[in-house]
Parts: structure tokens; C-alpha cells; sequence
């Protein structure tokens, strides 16, 4: 799995003009699903995206995590992140997950985050969306697990 994370001071999701999820300070994180992704590669980000430090401290230090500043969690679904864009001029999704295993994952790691975190705010899987954001720092990190 792949997480593009940015450190915001808020962030939106919309679909069709309705905002269905929104945070305050916190993580708005793009999640791409890979073909051979599982479970046990969801829970080993979803405790990367906990705990990885990008908030400061009070040296100004990025010391704090997700869970010490207490910040919401925006996950949104984006199947763009599993391309191949090695070689070429146009991406390849063929490490992309099917449709179907993309979605049964990012349900499982949403419903994780749920249980684990609040706030816990999501996007539509497969919608089209329009993201907004106020990046803070700007602050952004590609995780994989």
C-alpha cells in the first residue's frame, strides 16, 4: 500500500458539490492499493499514519505524531498512486488492485481507523472528488508498507 500524507490545518472531501468528509488540523492521506496488498500490510500503515512524527514540538522539532496532537484523519481512496510510471510517457496501472480488492482494503483500514482514532473522516471509493486542502508547512511524506 501506498499513503501520499500531507500535514494539513484543514481539509475537505466533495462529491457531486457535498462535502461527505472533513478535518480539522491533522493527516489528509491518499491511499493507493497494489494487487499483492493485504491486511496485514493495512494495519502496518495504518500504525505508520498513527505514529509517524510530522506535528512539532515545542522546539519546533517534528517530534509529535497523529495520535499526540490529537488531529483528525482524512483518508481518501486514489488508485493513481499504484501506477508504474517507470518508463514511458503515460502510467501503467497494472500493480494497481482490481476494483474490488481496492475497496474491500480501504473499507478494512477506514473501518481500523475508526476504531483506533477520532476524528476519522473519509472520501468515496471509485467517486470522482474534488479535494481541498490547506497544507501546513507544506508538509508531505509517501509512505509504503
Amino acid at each position: 500500500m501506498k499513503a501520499l500524507i500531507q500535514r494539513v490545518r484543514q481539509a475537505r472531501v466533495e462529491v457531486a458539490g457535498e462535502v461527505i468528509g472533513a478535518i480539522d488540523q491533522g493527516l489528509l492521506v491518499l491511499v493507493g492499493v497494489e494487487r499483492d496488498d493485504d491486511q496485514a500490510r493495512a494495519d502496518k500503515l495504518l500504525h505508520k499514519l498513527l505514529n509517524y512524527r510530522v506535528f512539532a514540538d515545542d522546539q519546533e522539532r517534528m517530534n509529535r505524531s497523529l495520535k499526540d496532537v490529537g488531529g483528525g484523519l482524512l483518508l481518501v481512496s486514489q488508485f493513481t498512486l499504484a501506477a508504474d510510471t517507470r518508463s514511458g510517457l503515460r502510467p501503467s496501472f497494472s500493480s494497481a488492485a482490481p476494483p474490488e480488492h481496492g475497496a474491500a482494503l480501504y473499507d478494512y483500514l477506514l473501518s481500523r481507523a475508526r476504531a483506533q482514532h477520532a476524528p476519522t473522516a473519509c472520501g468515496r471509493f471509485g467517486a470522482d472528488m474534488q479535494v481541498f486542502l490547506q497544507n501546513d508547512g507544506p508538509v508531505t511524506f509517501l509512505l509504503e508498507s
